[in-house]
Parts: C-alpha cells; sequence; structure tokens
C-alpha cells in the first residue's frame, strides 16, 4: 500500500482504462506498507492498521497491491501434483518461464483521497494488471481522514489519555441527557462523537488497552449513578482481559484499573445487601440482579484483579455475609415497623402475626425466585441462608412474645396467635428445600401454642354449629336445582357439609406434630362432626314439622322423600370423612404410640355411632312415608269392593285412580330418592301391597259377581306388579315375584276365569298328572288312537286292559271302558261310547274301535282330551269304579303337527298305540272344583262338580272293597 502524488494528466488517463502499472520503485521504501502473509486461503482476514501521511489532497492517489507469495517447492512435491492434476504440469511450464522466487500479481486498488470522505468502508474491486483475468475479487477496506495538526493549550500539561477520559465523560454525559427514552444506555454515542474520539486516540497514539481502560472507568461509574445496559460493562472487561498479556500498563494506569475493579465489587456487594428493595422479586428486576453477579464474578476471574489485588478476596464468602447482614438489616426493620402501638396482648399477637407473614412471604420468594438468581450466577444457595437466619430470629422473637402470654390465655388471644401459628408450620414445612441440613431452632415451634388449641377446636365447633341451625332454618326442604341438574338434596344439607368442611381444614391445617396429641386432636374433631351431625337431625325433624303443618299430602311427602335425601347425602359424607381426614396416614403416624384396637374402638366407634344413628333416622323417615303410603293404597283398593254389588265401570276404569296415583308418587321418589332408598321403600310397600289385595280378596270370597271382583283385582296386582319394578329402574322381578304374590295371583287368576276356563284348566291339570304318574296300580288300557283329516274323524280303538283289581266277591271282575271326550262345553253333541263287558276277566281284551265326528279345532282345544273310564259291571247295584285315564287329544296322530312335519289336510296320519296307566282322583284336593263348586249359580259348574265328586266317591268305595 502506497499514496503518490501524481500530476492530474495521470490521473485522467488512469480513469479513461484500467491501469496496468504497478507501484514499483517510484517511492521510497519507507513509505510502503506490508501485510502479513496469510496462507493457503482465497479470504485472508487481516485486521491490520497502518497510517500514511500526505500533504496534498487533490494530487494524492492511494495504491493497493495484492500479490500471491511464491515459496520454493521441492521436485517430489511438484511430482506429485503432476500425478494427481494434470492442470499442474500446465503451471510449472508457465512457472518456468519466469524467474526463481518471482511473486504474482493478483490485482490492484488505485483510489483519488479527493473523492473519498471523512470514513469511508466499503469492498473495492482489485483490478487486473490485463484483461485476461478481469475478475480478480474484493478487498474491504476502512479509510479515515486525520489531521495532524492541533491545539493542545486546553490541555496543556496533562497527559493524553486524561484528556481522552475527560472528552469521553464529557461525550457519553451530553449523549444520556439527550436520550428520551427510558430504556437502560447500551454505550452507544452519536457518529461525530465517536468519530472525534477515534481521531483524538489515533493522534494521540493511545492504545486500544487504554481506550478500553478509560470506558472501563467511565461505564463503571455511570453504573452508579445512572441505569447502564449490562452488555457495556462485559465488553470493556473482556477488553481489558483480552489486552492485558499484550501490553503492559503504566503504573498509574495499573492502580487505576484496580481501584476502579475494588470499588466496583464493593459497591455490587452493597447492592447484594439491599437486593429486596434495589431488586425485587419481579421479571423486569430479577434478570438485572442476575446481571450484576454475573458483572461481579467477571470481575474477580480476570488477571487484571488477580494481579492487582493480591489479597485473598473469595467473592462467594463475600456474598453470603452480605446476604446474611441484609437480612437482619430488612428483618430489623420490619419488626420496627410492626411494633405494637400498645402493651394489649391481642395486639402483641396481632402484630407478631404480620411480621412473620412478611418473614414467610420472603423466604417465599428467596425459594421461588432469587434462589435461582443467586444459584446459576455465584452458586451461593440464597434460600439456605436466609431460612438458617430468619430461623434463629423468629425463634427468639415468638419465645419472647409467648412468655408474656403465659398463664393469660383467653378466646381473642387464641385468635389473634392462630394466625402466628400458621406461618410458622409453613416456614416450618419449607425446610425440606434445605440443601444443608442441620438442627433448626423452630423444630417444636408447636409446643408453645398448647394454650390455645383447646380454643382453636371450640370455636371451630360453635361457629359450625350456628351455621347449620341457620342453614336449617331458612330451608324449605326442596330439591335444589343447579342450572339444568337437579339435585336431590336441600339447602341445608349442602349448607352442612360446607359447614364441616372448616373444621376437617382445621384438621390439615394443625398438622399437629406430636403424634400422641395429634390422636387425641383427631378423636376430639371427629367427636365434634358427630355431634353436629346428630344436631341436624333433630333440627330437620322439627323444621319438618313445622313446614307439614299447613301443607296439602303430596307436598308432605315430597319433603319426606328430600328429608330422606338429606339424611343419605350425609351418610355419604361421613363415609367419606376417614378418607378426608386421612385416617390411615395418622394410624401409620401413631402406631407406635396407639395400638390397632385402640384406633379402631376410639374413632371409628364414633363414626359408626354417627351414621347408626343417620341409617335409624333414613328408617324412621322412610317408615313414616310408606306407611303413608299405604294408606292410601289400602283406601284405593277398598274403595272398588265398598258396594254389594259390582259397579258398572270396567276394569281399567275401577284401578285407574289407584295406578294414576302410584306412578304419580313412585316416580316422584324413583326420581328423587336414591337408588337404595328407592329400593328399601318399595320393599315393604309391595309386600304390604300384595297383603292388602288378599285381605280383600279374602273378605269377599262369598261376594256375589266375585270372578269380575277378581278380575279387577288381578289386573289391579299386574298394574301394581309394572309400576314397583318401573322399567327395571324399581323392583326387581325376584324381588316381586315372592310365594305370597305368587299365591294371591294363583288364586285371583282362579277366581278370574270362568267356568269353561275353569274347567279346561281341570283337564289340563289332569293330563299333565297322567303324563306324570308312574306304574300301574289299578292296571292299565291300550288304545290304538288316530285322527282322519280326511273326514274329520277321530278313531279310537280299545285293544285290551291289564291288571284291574278284584271288584267281585269271587275275586274278578266283569270290566267294560267308558270313552268320553271332555270338556263337555268343547263337545256338546258328542256322547259317551262304551265296549261289552268281559265276565269274570282281570286282564280283558275288547278290541272294539269307535269312531267321533269332531273338527280339528275341537281337538287343539286347549284341555280337549279323551276319558277312559274302567268299570265293573253289575246288575244289581251301580258299576263299580276300576279307574280312568286322561289322552289328550293334541298327542293323536293327526290331530297337532309335529317339528319339521308338512301340513297336508289330504292325507291321513298312521295310528299310534299307547297305553294308559288308570288313576284314581284324590277326594277334597283339588282348588278348581272348589272354586267351580263355590259358584252356586251356575248350572253347568254344579253339573261338573257333582260328576266328579261322584267319581271321587266311586274311588273311595272301590279303595274299601
Amino acid at each position: 500500500m502506497v499514496l503518490e502524488e501524481e500530476e492530474e494528466k495521470k490521473s485522467s488517463r488512469a480513469k479513461a482504462k484500467p491501469s496496468k502499472y504497478v507501484v514499483k520503485g517510484t517511492v521510497s521504501h519507507e513509505k510502503i506498507y506490508q501485510t502479513d502473509i496469510k496462507k493457503q486461503t482465497l479470504n485472508p482476514i487481516w485486521n491490520q492498521t497502518f497510517i500514511l501521511e500526505f500533504e496534498d489532497l487533490s494530487s494524492t492517489t492511494f495504491h493497493l497491491e495484492m500479490w500471491d507469495k511464491d515459496e520454493e517447492v521441492s521436485l517430489t512435491q511438484k511430482l506429485e501434483e503432476i500425478k494427481t492434476n494434470l492442470n499442474s504440469l500446465r503451471r510449472m511450464i508457465k512457472e518456468a518461464k519466469k524467474e526463481k522466487g518471482t511473486d504474482d500479481f493478483l490485482g490492484n486498488i488505485v483510489l483519488r483521497l479527493q473523492d473519498l470522505h471523512c470514513t469511508e468502508d466499503n469492498w473495492y474491486n482489485l483490478e487486473p494488471r490485463t484483461e485476461t483475468y478481469p475478475n480478480r475479487g474484493k478487498c474491504h477496506l476502512f479509510l479515515q481522514f486525520i489531521h495532524k495538526a492541533r491545539d493542545g493549550t486546553l490541555s496543556a500539561g496533562r497527559s493524553a489519555y486524561t484528556n481522552y477520559c475527560g472528552i469521553l465523560q464529557q461525550f457519553v454525559q451530553a449523549y444520556i441527557s439527550k436520550q428520551q427514552s427510558s430504556a437502560p444506555w447500551k454505550g452507544a454515542l452519536c457518529g461525530e462523537a465517536q468519530t472525534l474520539l477515534e481521531l483524538y486516540a489515533t493522534q494521540n497514539d493511545l492504545s486500544p488497552f487504554l481506550q478500553d481502560l478509560a470506558k472501563w472507568v467511565a461505564y463503571s461509574k455511570l453504573y452508579q449513578s445512572l441505569e447502564v445496559d449490562s452488555s457495556v460493562l462485559f465488553h470493556q472487561l473482556t477488553s481489558i482481559e483480552y489486552h492485558w498479556h499484550q501490553q503492559e500498563l503504566p503504573y498509574q494506569q495499573k492502580q487505576e484499573l484496580g481501584d476502579s475493579l475494588h470499588g466496583f465489587l464493593q459497591y455490587g456487594l452493597c447492592l447484594v445487601s439491599k437486593y429486596r428493595d434495589i431488586f425485587p422479586p419481579t421479571p423486569s428486576a430479577t434478570p438485572k440482579l442476575h446481571t450484576l453477579l454475573r458483572i461481579l464474578v467477571q470481575i474477580c476471574k480476570t488477571q487484571a484483579f488477580q494481579k492487582l489485588n493480591p489479597a485473598n478476596f473469595e467473592l462467594h464468602n463475600e456474598v453470603h455475609d452480605a446476604i446474611v447482614t441484609g437480612t437482619e438489616e430488612w428483618f430489623t426493620i420490619k419488626k420496627g415497623l410492626h411494633q405494637p402501638m400498645t402493651k394489649d396482648l391481642t395486639e402483641i399477637g396481632s402484630a407478631l402475626a404480620r411480621l412473620i407473614a412478611e418473614v414467610q412471604e420472603d423466604i417465599k420468594h428467596n425459594k421461588d425466585v432469587w434462589n435461582r438468581v443467586f444459584v446459576s450466577a455465584v452458586q451461593v444457595d440464597v434460600f439456605t441462608v436466609v431460612y438458617q437466619k430468619f430461623d434463629s430470629l423468629l425463634a427468639q422473637e415468638v419465645k419472647a412474645t409467648l412468655s408474656i402470654m403465659e398463664d393469660q390465655m383467653e378466646l381473642n388471644l387464641s385468635k389473634s396467635l392462630f394466625p402466628v401459628y400458621l406461618s410458622l408450620q409453613a416456614i416450618h414445612k419449607d425446610k425440606a428445600f434445605l440443601q444443608k441440613r442441620g438442627l433448626l431452632q423452630l423444630t417444636n415451634f408447636h409446643e408453645g401454642f398448647r394454650d390455645a388449641l383447646p380454643y382453636w377446636l371450640n370455636q371451630a365447633f360453635s361457629t359450625t354449629l350456628d351455621r347449620v341451625v341457620k342453614a336449617v332454618q331458612v330451608d324449605q326442604l326442596q330439591p335444589l336445582q343447579v342450572g339444568a341438574v337437579p339435585i336431590k338434596h336441600s339447602s341445608s344439607a349442602v349448607d352442612l357439609v360446607a359447614c364441616i368442611q372448616p373444621i376437617c381444614h382445621l384438621w390439615d391445617q394443625l398438622s399437629w406434630p406430636d403424634p400422641e396429641e395429634a390422636f387425641m386432636l383427631m378423636v376430639k374433631l371427629t367427636e365434634d362432626v358427630c355431634k353436629i351431625v346428630v344436631n341436624y337431625c333433630h333440627l330437620l325433624k322439627e323444621r319438618v314439622r313445622v313446614l307439614s303443618e299447613n301443607s296439602d299430602h303430596s307436598i308432605a311427602i315430597n319433603m319426606l322423600c328430600v328429608v330422606v335425601n338429606d339424611l343419605e347425602y350425609l351418610r355419604s359424607v361421613l363415609t367419606r370423612l376417614p378418607s378426608q381426614l386421612n385416617w390411615e396416614g395418622l394410624r401409620i403416624r401413631t402406631q407406635s404410640v396407639i395400638g390397632q384396637s385402640q384406633f379402631e374402638n376410639t374413632l371409628h366407634s364414633q363414626l359408626q355411632q354417627a351414621k347408626s344413628i343417620l341409617c335409624k333416622e333414613i328408617r324412621s323417615a322412610l317408615d313414616t312415608l310408606g306407611k303413608q303410603l299405604n294408606t292410601d293404597i289400602e283406601t284405593h283398593v277398598r274403595s272398588m269392593s265398598t258396594r254389594r254389588r259390582i259397579p258398572s265401570k270396567s276394569t281399567e276404569d275401577a284401578a285407574a285412580p289407584l295406578m294414576r296415583y302410584l306412578e304419580q308418587e313412585l316416580q316422584y321418589m324413583n326420581e328423587n330418592l336414591v337408588q337404595e332408598n328407592f329400593n328399601s321403600l318399595l320393599t315393604p310397600l309391595w309386600q304390604n301391597s300384595v297383603k292388602i289385595l288378599y285381605q280383600v280378596t279374602n273378605q269377599h270370597s262369598q261376594q256375589e259377581g266375585l270372578m269380575v271382583f277378581c278380575q279387577r283385582l288381578l289386573y289391579t296386582l299386574q298394574c301394581l306388579e309394572q309400576c314397583f319394578h318401573a322399567d327395571g329402574n324399581g323392583l326387581p322381578q325376584k324381588a316381586l315375584h315372592s310365594d305370597e304374590y305368587k299365591n294371591l295371583k294363583a288364586h285371583l287368576t282362579h277366581h278370574s276365569l270362568t267356568s269353561h276356563q275353569l274347567i279346561e284348566k281341570f283337564f289340563k291339570r289332569k293330563i299333565s298328572e297322567q303324563r306324570d304318574y308312574q306304574g300301574e296300580k289299578y292296571g292299565a288300557v291300550t288304545l290304538l288312537t288316530s285322527y282322519r283329516k280326511s273326514d274329520q274323524r277321530l278313531h279310537i280303538e280299545v285293544l285290551n286292559a291289564v291288571s284291574l283289581l278284584p271288584m267281585d266277591s269271587n275275586g274278578l271282575s266283569d270290566p267294560f271302558v267308558r270313552l268320553c271326550l271332555e270338556p263337555n262345553h268343547v263337545f256338546p253333541e258328542i256322547e259317551p261310547r262304551c265296549t261289552q263287558y268281559k265276565s269274570c276277566d282281570l286282564n280283558p281284551l275288547f278290541d272294539e274301535a269307535f269312531d267321533f265326528l269332531v273338527s280339528l279345532d275341537q281337538c287343539q282345544t286347549p284341555g280337549a282330551c279323551l276319558v277312559v273310564t274302567v268299570l265293573d259291571h253289575d246288575t244289581l247295584r251301580p258299576d263299580d269304579f276300576e279307574g280312568e285315564a286322561f289322552l289328550a287329544l293334541e298327542d293323536v296322530p293327526g290331530v297337532s303337527k309335529q317339528e319339521g312335519e308338512e301340513v297336508d289336510s289330504q292325507m291321513d296320519s298312521a295310528p299310534e298305540q299307547i297305553r294308559l296307566p288308570l288313576m284314581h282322583p284324590k277326594p277334597n284336593e283339588d282348588s278348581i272344583l272348589k272354586l267351580l263348586e263355590s259358584r252356586r249359580g251356575e248350572r253347568e259348574a254344579q253339573a261338573f262338580v257333582k260328576k266328579r265328586r261322584q267319581r271321587e266317591k266311586q274311588s273311595q268305595e272301590a279303595a274299601q272293597q
């Protein structure tokens, strides 16, 4: 690089065409400056500064030439290059043409000084020597013009460094005074001031080290009066550390640097001791504290501080001592602010509570906010330091205050001490976050509050009881409505739970450390809760009585439902009480001093007794509700049987009032009672309803029109069953179908049937007995049966009889068989048929056939059967009864379609042989006959009963022979 004075004409020629001239030998060697050599790079970085002097600005140009340094290379290296790259051969030929050791020209830059500004910072293109390779790259230059002559009269007798410091301070103060923003100053100056400082430093040859030292001294002092961005101080400290080994400072500047670093450290430690006030726990202030601590750490790490302050300075210990001192000062100030105005004990307790609350908040901030700052910056656990200091200060203060209150405890004084206890407890729990555990003076702080504990418990109990009384007094015993969701219990139940909650919360608040005393405390709290529950039951019963006096019947029932739900809700609350109070945790804590049996017998027995009272009250309310419903049901049922004559109303119309009433009441109870209580109410109510129906049926057993009446009761029973089942929401079918219900239903079903239906049922029962009959005690009859659909003819062949009983005195019988189609109302035109009798034969062979003209529908009628009667023929006396058998016509081939059989009215089934054992009727045991016998006004029923009674009589006579 060189400055050269040329003629104007030369300059004009240079503009017309890129210069190929390389400055060499035109100026003296002293005016040529050369940079360092950067090897093996196409993007070199120098960062070197040169000062070039000139006289005439108009005729001077700046020349910069860039060369590639040529170094000798061994023959072996060249051969290796040839092997790897053919282009290397071309380069070797080119190098052989030039002289040995000649550098390669890369390009140059020629600038006229009069075309430049005071400061230039640009990229300039490197111009080639020829046009063969026009693109030669770019070079970044920073050019500055400095005037050599200056007026030094104002700074006579002072060093350039001192003047530089004064100028810097003036510029900084002027810039900050004009700055309108409230943001911290970031070390920036206006362009003119920055330029003047750089020019002054360059003119006086002030090294960068001295410039940075001056800035550090100025900025560190400014930090103590104004808000300065931390990056400014960090930058200067980094620069000082960088230059410390590069340049030796004069003795005076060394002293100045040492004093500045030490003074800033002392100032920073003073700020640290007052960190609570200067750096509050806000998102904007805590980063500033962190920055200050980092600056202190950075100062102690610098080589300059370690050399200039050889004394043993340990920043960790200094910060620790500053925190302790500041904490003690802060506590003293707060204690003075909260000093009670009078000597009243209550006021003294309140003042102590306020002081401890302040300490508690400060500990929280140290744990949650400041501790992260101190640990990350200087590895000081500020929470542990502060906590241990407050532990000793608070222990002394609490002990001194409580000693004044000895033997003077009363209710108001105990109230003022409760916040003190809670705050001390919260502070003591924070010991879990201590990094270093040791003996703390507040470990047994609870011992000073033993005298106040009974007052706290009694106050909680009396306050809760008063709230419960007020809650019941305003309760209207109606279900609550919260939004669109109905609540089944009333307001007093909700209020009661809310009132009990503070008692349970008191247990959590106290967290009494002593296990044995904690157990006794739990016994007292459980006893208080149980007392409140029992009192609530009495208050609720009285409230029901007051509200029921002027209310109608349905409202009274609804109130009873709400009372049941209130008590049930309260029982569920008591059930959750052991979990809510964490009895299991207490049992584990006290297992070394309280036995398992004592724990169970004391706490659980108290709770169980209260729950038993609740259950008793619930049952009492349900019984009252059930009695009222039973009375209403009985009234409705008996209203249907008050007249001797059956009203002309239909069965549905007669039962409608009862059904409407039950559906309304049961639906209300189903929607408002919990399922368990609803079921417990339904079970006795259902049982009593069945009893009422049974009683009414028995009382009117001889009433005229009993069948219609029983039909009505049967319909009523079915409706009741449907109501009580409630589509699966009520009683299950198994609970409904008790033995009493089954008997009543069967009884009503029998009484509700017509005579024809009863006769059909009688023969269906006989057919069933025939099918189940085992053995041939009275003999048997063999038949061949079939039904011809083509001509609707029932064909019966009596083949033989076997093992008949002797009915004559000679030990034999004269048997014959009588065939009859029953029931008679189904086959009114069919006459009975008889075989010929066989003399003196107990195993007669008849082999006789009979045809009955009957339709298929008649044969398929329920209970349709062929009654086969075997009789002993007597000439002078009535024929003796040998036995009877019942053949269901549906079992005759051709009557009923078998599974998988195609129906064809033109095809006849093949006859089938069947053997029927003979049976004897049991006298006076058939309920159907008794029911038919009671219907004296029905001639057909009486005729059927007479016929069957005669058959029973014949059976008895045969048994006597």
